[in-house]
């Protein structure tokens, strides 16, 4: 009998997570003895919807991954069952990357064109890293982004309540679900119900009970007394199972009577801004979690309406990003050796066309406020402050990504500089970035070689 498989994904195994066109192309590259240095650059051609900036995301797990990224002898035989050639398979046995990474630190808000980080290395080492880039930054990008836009509303019209992640369930798998726990920490929340969270990334790690609790006892008086016992003081209660006015005026009265401290009360399900207002007048100074189709456009919603809450547990729409599921960042040759030196390289695809060369992204502040980004060449000086890091050369680390804390705390001040027309949870300003002189130069010149090279091909 075959024992069932659960599918997860090794270290060991990251090689392998790749797209096979990009091992063809290996292949093809090693064939032909054509392996030029090539830069690739990750970036959005366009944000999300609604979204008026991006939160970078992710570099810390691109990073783990080149530490660990090799091929073994069984991911070496399953691809010679593939067909791939042994003189191929040879060259992948002692595949390491050698190459350079710059990148803006997790937390950097970025917007369209914009690097979030570029590498360039021998074509052959580089190629392979598309798709589990493009995976490990592109999701949690959309989910530290979508983490963002809550917590900013809390910030703008709430009264400092917590945000918990409570999606993990939701989550497109296990590995989703973990890195959304990492990528909401960075966007700005507090914590995630997610152990595994707590255990690998420190972050800080919250429950309460659920529904099965309650229906499991008698009654919900007796739940509530069972729990008050197990937990003492500042335990919180979910009210909602039957009768949520009822509910919470039941763990008042068991908290008195067992002489414990009523930490709070959580709302699962109706109509969270009134069934609050009513509950907030029967638990007094406790708090009151709710937790049932948290969003942004819930909280602005909910502020405006008068909502009372001491902390929310946004779930499926944070883990998914429901209103936003697909982040549509790309990784583009921009750059390819050429005689000895690295010439611009760009796609000329009517609606794709892409910025030519390595680059640089400058950030221009007034008073502490942002007032436009330039997306430039990497050799040239503009003014304001340069964003992208070296954190990778010749394939050794150099530079220590940043703590969760530290990702976490860029976010929340480079929100307080962008101003708020930008931050909007609907219909936000775009915000400008300017092309410099230097790189439109580029692009021209580039795109003017490009066709007439393939006119006389």
């Amino acid at each position: 009998m075959t024992a069932p498989r659960f599918g997860h994904v090794r270290p060991r195994d990251l090689a392998l997570f790749t797209d096979r066109y990009e091992l063809t192309m290996m292949q093809g590259y090693h064939g032909t003895d054509h392996d030029p240095i090539a830069t690739f650059s990750v970036y959005f051609r366009s944000l999300p919807s609604d979204r008026g900036y991006a939160v970078a995301a992710g570099l810390e797990q691109v990073l783990a991954a080149l530490d660990a990224l090799e091929f073994d002898a069984d991911a070496l035989a399953f691809l010679a069952d593939q067909g791939f050639s042994d003189e191929f398979l040879a060259t992948l046995e002692s595949y390491s990357f050698g190459g350079e990474i710059r990148a803006v630190p997790e937390g950097t808000l970025v917007f369209p064109n914009e690097p979030i980080l570029e590498v360039t290395a021998p074509i052959l080492e580089a190629q392979l890293l598309e798709t589990l880039v493009l995976n490990q930054v592109g999701y949690q990008t959309l989910v530290a982004t979508k983490a963002a836009r809550m917590a900013d509303v809390v910030a703008r019209h709430g009264d400092d309540q917590e945000l918990v992640d409570f999606g993990s369930r939701r989550a497109h798998g296990v590995d989703a679900g973990l890195k959304a726990a990492r990528a909401a920490y960075v966007g700005g929340f507090d914590g995630s119900s997610n152990v595994l969270a707590g255990e690998r990334f420190g972050v800080p790690t919250y429950g309460t009970m659920a529904h099965s609790w309650v229906q499991s006892f008698e009654t919900e008086r007796a739940s509530f007394e069972a729990f008050a016992d197990s937990y003492g003081d500042d335990a919180i209660y979910l009210v909602d199972t039957y009768d949520t006015v009822r509910g919470a005026e039941r763990a008042v009265a068991v908290a008195d009577e067992r002489d414990v401290r009523l930490g709070g009360v959580r709302l699962d399900s109706g109509d969270l801004i009134e069934l609050s207002k009513v509950v907030d007048d029967i638990v007094g100074d406790a708090g009151i979690v709710v937790s049932s189709s948290v969003d942004e456009f819930f909280l602005r919603e909910f502020f405006d309406a008068g909502g009372v809450a001491t902390a929310f547990g946004p779930g499926t729409a944070l883990t998914t990003s429901r209103d936003a599921p697909s982040s549509g960042v790309v990784y583009k040759l921009t750059a390819v050796e050429r005689d000895g030196d690295l010439e611009p390289s760009m796609k000329l695809s009517p609606g794709k066309v892409t910025y030519p060369g390595q680059k640089e992204t400058y950030r221009i502040e007034r008073e502490g406020s942002f007032v436009r980004d330039v997306l430039a060449t990497r050799e040239e000086s503009v003014e304001g402050r340069p964003l992208l890091e070296t954190v990778v050369e010749d394939g050794s680390l150099v530079a220590d990504p940043p703590t969760l804390s530290e990702a976490r705390e860029r976010t929340r001040s480079q929100l307080e500089s962008l101003p708020e027309r930008y931050r909007r949870v609907s219909d936000p300003d775009t915000y400008e970035v300017r092309i410099s002189d230097g790189l439109e130069s580029l692009r021209r010149r580039t795109e003017r070689e490009i066709t007439d090279r393939e006119r006389r091909g």
